[in-house]
């Protein structure tokens, strides 16, 4: 075998209550897509011949030293306590540590049924596959933390859906996938001693400043804060938050049903299964709370004086709200070009994205054109605009280099819906240009590149996406 990756595999120490161990189904026949080279020499992963890599990362061959593994925990679902949920269709590889001395999970994902597959086939069509590889590396390229994409096999196979669709594996990268869903499984259950070794390994792989269940709290709230108005921030909508898809490390993981939106809308949900629009962009703020506090009770499970860490765990829970609100408002001072902090800075954001919502402007391009003076031509009504625009240039009146400041805070290009699911109508006709044409482009979001200005265009009224899908 000529794939060779340096596997280090901590959480497979931590003993069977925390996993299933099992093989990948093989597939019939792995053709090799795309494989992300920069990606694998962060993760010192050697690549072979192509075919090789098919089997490999389509699940055909165990490469040396990995220990594939299917992830237990629970998880509340649109706000309802599953307490078995668990890997149903992927498979933890093993870890790495990169060049920059970070650990990392490799992990399949479609690799066939596990332990907890429960009534589904663990597999995973093209399509789910090749928008996770498309969003999560724009969404690293745009600076959101997020899990990444190493590679994405074709398996020669049929997955039945709605109808037939054609097969497909992803290799995902984490900086790990312990979620908020792991730790409410042993609460749950009342394994205290599991649940205890789970925190002292979440605290020494992730936050090992910090102290005890409370210090992870804090921090796993520090870094889901800062991910939130990440997301906003370019318009980026998850639509499942349960539990069971919040990673303690901070990262977005499991795009399912997500999108960006085009036209701004606070309340804009595109998830088909979010029917009341508990996800919807709006609402994530409040959502992510409400995942931390899941976390809190499970955490205080652990602990002597459970009184006392409630209220610790109170006063760090309602703290949360301001930390986004105050990420939230550093984010969007520097999209509309303002570096110093001043009061009335909120009502002036927010004053714009009311009338972005009134004039139906398309986010992403809105503030873009900001720094080009064209973001009035967004707006179905440009005098809705004109009145915000002249309390911004006398706000503007004392800041320096606010257009190379919003250049590289807005970006030219998204994933735009309407461009993914061309891509993966084309992708499965057998057509992968659009899916390499938009790895390459996204690739580098905050410049206009020659040649590419259709990909900064909002879609056309019979292009518009409405819903999007899980894809399971």
């Amino acid at each position: 075998m000529t794939v060779q990756i340096p596997f280090d595999n901590s959480y497979a120490r931590l003993g069977p209550g925390f996993y299933t161990k099992q093989l990948p189904e093989p597939v019939r026949a792995p053709r090799l897509i795309a494989f992300n080279q920069s990606l694998a020499a962060l993760l010192q992963v050697g690549t072979g011949d192509l075919q090789e890599m098919a089997e490999i990362f389509g699940g055909n061959q165990t490469p040396q030293g990995a220990e594939p593994l299917a992830q237990a925990y629970a998880g509340h679902q649109f706000g309802n306590y599953n307490p078995q949920l668990g890997d149903g269709r992927a498979l933890l590889l093993g870890e790495v540590l990169g060049t920059d001395g970070k650990r990392y999970d490799i992990q399949l994902k479609g690799a066939g049924r596990t332990a907890y597959s429960r009534q589904g086939d663990g597999r995973a069509w093209l399509g789910p596959v090749l928008r996770e590889y498309v969003v999560s590396e724009a969404m690293h390229a745009l600076g959101v933390p997020t899990t990444r994409a190493l590679a994405a096999v074709a398996t020669g196979e049929t997955v039945w859906r709605e109808g037939g669709l054609p097969g497909a594996v992803l290799t995902r990268v984490a900086s790990s996938h312990l979620r908020v869903g792991t730790f409410q499984l042993f609460a749950a259950r009342g394994e205290i001693e599991a649940l205890k070794t789970l925190t002292t390994y979440a605290i020494a792989r992730h936050y090992p400043q910090a102290q005890g269940p409370m210090g992870l709290l804090r921090a796993v709230r520090d870094a889901q804060a800062g991910l939130i108005a990440a997301w906003m921030s370019v318009g980026f909508i998850h639509g499942v938050m349960n539990t069971d898809n919040c990673a303690i490390s901070g990262e977005t993981i499991d795009y399912g049903p997500c999108a960006f939106m085009d036209a701004y809308s606070a309340e804009q949900v595109f998830s088909s299964i979010d029917r009341m629009g508990r996800y919807a962009y709006s609402n994530q703020p409040s959502i992510a709370v409400w995942n931390l506090a899941q976390l809190a009770t499970a955490l205080i499970q652990q602990l002597d004086e459970p009184q006392a860490a409630v209220e610790e765990a109170t006063a760090i829970i309602h703290a949360m709200p301001s930390l986004i609100e105050a990420e939230w408002l550093r984010l969007f001072r520097r999209k509309i070009g303002l570096s110093a902090v001043m009061s009335g800075d909120l009502e002036l954001v927010s004053d714009l994205l009311q009338r972005m919502a009134e004039g139906r402007a398309d986010f992403t391009n809105t503030f873009r054109a900001l720094s080009d003076g064209g973001a009035r031509e967004e707006f179905d009504d440009p005098t809705v605009y004109d009145v915000w625009h002249a309390q911004w240039m006398q706000r503007r009146a004392n800041e320096h280099g606010s257009e190379a400041l919003m250049q590289r805070c807005n970006p030219v290009y998204i994933p735009r819906n309407h461009r993914i699911e061309e891509m993966i109508s084309a992708a499965v006709s057998g057509d992968f240009s659009l899916f390499e044409r938009l790895n390459r482009v996204l690739a580098t979001p905050f410049s206009a590149q020659e040649g590419e200005s259709d990909l900064r265009r909002s879609p056309a009224s019979n292009e518009v996406v409405r819903a999007t899908f899980c894809g399971t």
